[in-house]
């Protein structure tokens, strides 16, 4: 597996639009626009620093993975995700290895990246995606 580089890093806030003015005004970083991915019921929005991005994101319903990270944990970091060359080789690898994937096999996630996640708890409590663009 040949990890690339930190793709994001996935921050749950309650509301994008009440939430994006620290990563802007304060950090002055700029908003590229958002997406809403009805099936994982979230809208993310992407804030590039350097080669990596924030990526804000805000859940579509009460059901949500993100709405209920909030509600266990609160607001603030939710995932790492690691840019991978190849990322079906990376969860084959993985899964050898006797780490507990949630995602068998990779879907789609925001800008049409290839995602996956593996569980926390074979990461030290971490979720940690893995994207392939």
């Amino acid at each position: 597996m040949k990890i690339l580089k930190i793709d994001h890093l996935g921050i749950a806030v309650s509301s994008i639009d009440e939430k994006k003015n620290f990563w802007t005004d304060a950090l002055g970083l700029t908003l590229e626009g958002t997406e809403t991915i009805e099936e994982q019921k979230v809208t993310t929005a992407f804030l590039p620093v350097g080669e990596s991005e924030v990526e804000l994101l805000e859940s579509t319903s009460k059901e949500g993975p993100v709405a209920k990270y909030i509600e266990k944990k609160g607001e603030g970091i939710q995932h790492v995700a690691f840019r991978v060359e190849n990322i079906e080789e990376a969860l084959a690898e993985l899964k050898e290895k006797g780490i507990k994937l949630i995602d068998q096999k990779p879907r789609i996630g925001a800008g049409g990246a290839k995602i996956a996640f593996l569980h926390p708890k074979s990461t030290s409590g971490v979720l940690v995606e893995l994207c392939e663009r």
